[in-house]
């Protein structure tokens, strides 16, 4: 009988030991499950920081992923007697662009190896980083000058953007306060426009309507906000 009573507590031990095992086990798997999900959440993104001292702005980044969404923040003036003000946008990418900015990153082989000039004799035009980020892998680049011109091509890009979202900014600022300083604005911006100097102008497309549907303002403003926003289709 003791022997019987034995073995039946062995065997109850046996399947606590079992169902132990498998709980771990059960466990792991749904740790794996979340890291493997967690891991194709990752998009893929690319962004662009530059620093440079005595510029407007004098820092800005750039965060563009491959679904679209992206984010921008800088610290540029709202007009020259105005302190750096710190500013954050989110906003949407075209299809367009993106593709441009990620077919750039492609064939610059994401930032990976030298890609900075390396010259000392070529002027500063800001301490620039651009970083590329996916499952994968994450890669980054340091430059001033970079000779690749597939990295050449996605700064003008970007820089281009980053004056198109400063000059949205500074409208937002001046259609409430301001309102006298929007056809200079608007004007400037559109010279910047006929030089192909701007980008993604549907970024800024909500203050460009506001701007053309506010009777108080003079008609040649609204005009140039009609023809910068006929500009981005």
């Amino acid at each position: 009988m003791q022997a019987g009573i034995s073995q039946r507590l062995n065997l109850a031990s046996a399947r606590r030991t079992v169902s132990a095992h498998l709980l771990c086990f059960a466990c792991l798997c749904c740790i794996l499950c979340v890291l493997v999900v967690a891991q194709d959440a990752i998009v893929p993104t690319v962004t662009f920081s530059c620093d440079f001292p005595g510029a407007d702005p004098e820092h800005y980044a750039i965060s563009i992923a491959s679904d679209g969404n992206s984010s921008y923040r800088s610290d540029g003036k709202l007009n020259r007697q105005s302190e750096a003000d710190p500013f954050h946008l989110d906003f949407a990418v075209s299809q367009p662009t993106r593709t441009r900015v990620f077919d750039l990153a492609k064939r610059a082989h994401y930032f990976e190896g030298k890609v900075d000039s390396g010259k000392k004799n070529i002027a500063s035009s800001g301490v620039k980083v651009l970083t590329y980020k996916d499952a994968q892998k994450t890669t980054q680049a340091t430059y001033n000058y970079s000779p690749i011109q597939a990295v050449q091509d996605l700064t003008s890009l970007l820089q281009s953007l980053s004056a198109t979202l400063e000059f949205g900014r500074r409208l937002e600022y001046y259609h409430r306060f301001q309102k006298l300083a929007l056809d200079d604005e608007l004007k400037t911006m559109e010279d910047m426009a006929h030089r192909n100097s701007l980008e993604e102008i549907d970024a800024v497309g909500s203050i460009l309507q506001a701007i053309v549907e506010d009777p108080s303002l003079m008609n040649v403003v609204r005009a140039r906000a009609q023809r910068l926003m006929s500009t981005s289709k």
